[in-house]
């Protein structure tokens, strides 16, 4: 007796009675039952993956609720939608400086090995300012190479606040030299 046929014979029956021809159509139905889609691999991480996004995630978490509850002056940020990872950031023009009254959005980006890693900040609002290029790129020692996991989001924002009311060329590229030059003083080239 074949395995399928026995499954057929081994389950209740529904029915009153059934004929020999009733269990053969059962058999050759019962393949087509059986038929499972192919699962989707599911992706698995590392337990020691798992423990950094747990220990950032954490990390995040705790920083959030501190900028809800006191968030720095002229500055608000949070989460795009459901991913803790990606935030967005408004900065307002900080008064005195000549971005006063002006809104700039930013968007930043934790990895997983945060808080041993800097956060990726880029403005997405066009800015002309001597530190930050165009494509959004903040020049800023302390995301990068100063570094260090005692900052928080809160701390790098109101850098960011400070380097716009003063422009730190200290640490400019000189093809960014050239261009802040060009922009300030058009009738230099020649």
């Amino acid at each position: 007796m074949s395995t399928e046929a026995q499954r057929v014979d081994d389950s209740p029956s529904t029915s009153g009675g059934s004929s020999d021809g009733d269990q053969r159509e059962s058999v050759q139905q019962e393949p087509e039952r059986e038929q499972v889609q192919p699962k989707k691999k599911e992706g698995k991480i590392s337990s020691k993956t798992a423990a950094k996004l747990s220990t950032s995630a954490k990390r995040i978490q705790k920083e959030l609720a501190e900028i809800t509850l006191d968030p720095p002056p002229n500055c608000s940020a949070g989460p795009k939608g459901d991913n803790i990872y990606e935030w967005r950031s408004t900065i307002l023009g900080p008064p005195g400086s000549v971005y006063e009254g002006g809104v700039f959005f930013l968007d930043i980006t934790f990895s997983p090995d945060y808080p041993f890693k800097p956060p990726k900040v880029t403005f997405r609002t066009r800015i002309y300012h001597c530190n930050i290029n165009s494509q959004g790129v903040i020049c800023l020692d302390i995301l990068k190479d100063n570094w260090s996991p005692a900052l928080t989001i809160s701390k790098v924002l109101l850098s960011i606040c400070s380097l716009l009311t003063d422009c730190n060329p200290g640490v400019l590229c000189l093809h960014l030299v050239l261009l802040v030059s060009i922009i300030l003083n058009p009738g230099s080239v020649g």
